[in-house]
């Protein structure tokens, strides 16, 4: 196995995770996109393609003449606010990593530029780097459906799953706000005369629960919720978010249909329900032979069996995987703590992480076939 230089890995993940990038921070995504493209181009030899949607910057590198055949997914942005650093810094110790933002996803991101760079072809691979996967990816998707249409396969190099599993499955999303309208009034003189939105809203927050199924893991939780302006006053208006979550289409499908159906119980309240799937399940059948080529060349390189994984959170692997074009994940970073004070990554792990994705991708370039058996289910 030739192993990539953990060196290199390293400072190039410091200088990324100490590049602060929250998701809705521009500014602070346009300095993060420029430190990626000096990377990229100090590897890979050529500058990437500078993509600005609504403010929000991607950056892309296509390499040879004709359509893409693997397509490297990533994103830079972070779930951190400006200032992490302070109280969370940067370091090395013990053969542990820890900084915002590196295991989810800055690792990844350095792993495949290093990967890539590795490569003695690179013709027929694409990598799309985004900036806002963090909050749903809104300004991304058009752009990652149309790099993944027509790939053999899409390599997303989201952070590996507990104990570097693979992620072969994942749930879809969809969100929803449930808004209700009620009518105001005085809570002491005439509360008879109103309409209170907030007692309707905790009857919609029952009925929505309901529609849940914990046995086939569907999941229907209200997150952010509010109601009223004063204390002394009827709520004339309330409003919850909805968190949906589920492995197939078909349960995000039922979910929907239940959100549209409902109807109000108090006389004289209204509700209102917008929203809709936001990313489609990661099923296993786009994963199973994938996982199945990556296994073996993982037992090839010496690294030992790989084990899959079906987690609940989505990323953009689900959008390529909606289209039905073969997608793994999970192929970054090994360690834990996403989105948590206690983020980290294993160094050990990131040159045979790396070395693995290089031979992944110059398997596919050169048609070898994979196995699909051993993906979770």
């Amino acid at each position: 196995m030739n192993t990539p230089d953990l060196g290199a890995l390293l400072a190039d993940i410091e200088t990324l995770v100490t590049c602060e990038s929250p998701s809705k921070d521009h500014e602070a995504l346009a300095r993060s996109a420029a430190e990626v493209a000096a990377i990229g181009r100090r590897l890979l030899g050529t500058e990437p393609e500078y993509l600005l949607t609504e403010g929000c910057p991607h950056l892309r590198w296509r390499f040879g003449p004709g359509p893409a055949r693997v397509l490297l997914l990533a994103h830079h942005d972070t779930v951190w606010p400006a200032g992490s650093l302070l109280t969370h810094p940067y370091g090395v110790h013990e053969g542990v990593l820890r900084g915002p933002g590196c295991f989810d996803m800055k690792a990844g991101l350095v792993m495949a530029l290093h990967a890539l760079a590795a490569l003695p072809e690179r013709a027929g691979v694409t990598v799309l780097v985004t900036g806002d996967e963090e909050i749903g990816s809104p300004r991304s998707r058009v752009l990652i459906e149309e790099e993944a249409r027509g790939c053999e396969a899409v390599f997303v190099l989201e952070a590996s799953a507990d104990g570097g599993a693979l992620k072969c499955r994942r749930k879809g999303v969809s969100q929803y706000r449930v808004e209700v309208g009620g009518r105001a009034a005085h809570s002491g003189l005439e509360p008879e005369k109103g309409v209170n939105a907030g007692v309707e809203l905790a009857h919609q927050i029952l009925a929505v629960t309901e529609l849940a199924d914990p046995a086939r893991g569907t999941s229907v939780v209200p997150t952010v919720l509010s109601a009223g302006t004063t204390v002394n006053t009827v709520p004339a208006a309330a409003v919850v978010a909805l968190d949906v979550r589920a492995w197939d289409l078909a349960e995000q499908q039922r979910v929907d249909a239940g959100l549209r159906a409902l109807c109000p119980v108090l006389p004289g309240a209204r509700v209102r329900v917008t929203g809709g799937v936001n990313r489609p399940p990661l099923e296993a059948a786009a994963s199973g032979a994938l996982f199945g080529l990556a296994d073996s060349l993982a037992r090839d390189l010496g690294l030992g069996p790989l084990a899959a994984a079906a987690v609940g959170g989505a990323s953009d692997g689900n959008f390529t995987a909606g289209l039905g074009v073969p997608t793994l994940d999970g192929l970054g970073a090994v360690g834990g703590g996403a989105h948590a004070d206690d983020e980290h990554v294993l160094v050990a792990e990131l040159p045979r992480r790396t070395a693995l994705l290089t031979a992944l991708v110059e398997a596919v370039l050169s048609g070898r076939p994979g196995r699909s058996e051993g993906v979770a289910r």
